[in-house]
């Protein structure tokens, strides 16, 4: 079993029941909000509202990780980050996540007030291992091949869900051998990154099999490009496909739900829960 709360810093997240962590990208070229809220005034009203929709996390990224997407230098992304990290504390009394590999983010963000430390990498960039065991922050793995400029050229897997799995439990085991305590960690399976399509829908079907790792499992779908081959949806169509997706993870153990669109992915990992709790107490009044 994983853990029922989470220590974040001065937070604490409550995972007795799945939650939604909101997505605010402060880049110009994140594939579906991008410059939309790189000014600290928008970023705080979008935040604003996500947080009135449901929202339990805030998670502000500051280099794009879109497939094609070039790096961008360790001071840029610490400009674009810290003042929002600081902010979203500061005037909303935010949990926040930082999307970041970074070792200095991981360290500046954390001094920040940021709760969560939410790495595409698994902290495998120079120093993240070491800066994230010293911020004693809760730190997210998530499995990616390659890097994300070229990450969907040619993935390859004999047993996509198997390779994940055995991936995350390696990247787990040297977090513990780097002093990053098992409560500590989450994984995300990373849909999306490095998987062409029919690796992305056997992923899912089979994503159960990542309870094996008992950690607190996140997931990001919303409104990625799966759904615009698989339903020949623009990014600005792909709300629909994208709470489907959310709804299977969450009835496969998903207790973090990453999203752009918070008040309707609330609504449906709710219901999916709902449904799920219902199904634990007819199997207990029948035993």
């Amino acid at each position: 079993m994983h853990p029922i709360t989470l220590s974040c810093g001065a937070r604490t997240l409550d995972l007795s029941a799945p939650v939604v962590m909101g997505v605010l990208n402060v880049t110009p070229d994140s594939f579906s909000d991008g410059g939309r809220y790189t000014e600290r005034d928008a970023a705080l009203r979008q935040a604003e509202q996500m947080l009135r929709d449901g929202a339990a996390i805030l998670d502000v990224g500051g280099e794009s990780t879109r497939p094609g997407a070039a790096p961008v230098c360790e001071q840029e992304e610490l400009d674009r980050v810290i003042p929002i990290v600081e902010a979203l504390g500061r005037e909303l009394d935010a949990l926040v996540s930082v999307d970041t590999s970074t070792a200095a983010v991981i360290r500046d963000s954390a001094a920040a007030g940021a709760g969560i430390i939410n790495d595409v990498r698994s902290l495998r960039r120079p120093g993240a291992m070491q800066a994230a065991a010293a911020s004693q922050l809760p730190v997210c793995l998530m499995h990616m091949q390659g890097e994300p400029g070229s990450m969907q050229d040619n993935p390859h897997y004999d047993d996509v869900t198997a390779e994940v799995v055995a991936f995350l439990r390696e990247q787990i085991a040297a977090c513990e051998r780097a002093g990053i305590a098992r409560e500590r960690l989450l994984v995300d399976p990373g849909f999306g990154f490095a998987k062409n399509v029919q690796h992305n829908l056997l992923l899912m079907q089979e994503m159960a099999d990542l309870q094996s790792l008992a950690l607190p499992i996140l997931i990001g779908v919303s409104r990625k490009s799966l759904f615009g081959k698989v339903l020949n949806r623009d990014v600005s169509e792909r709300l629909p496909g994208s709470l489907a997706a959310a709804v299977m993870c969450v009835e496969r153990g998903a207790m973090i739900v990453r999203a752009h669109d918070v008040k309707e992915t609330v609504d449906v990992v709710r219901f999916a829960h709902a449904v799920r709790e219902s199904q634990r107490e007819s199997q207990k009044e029948l035993s």
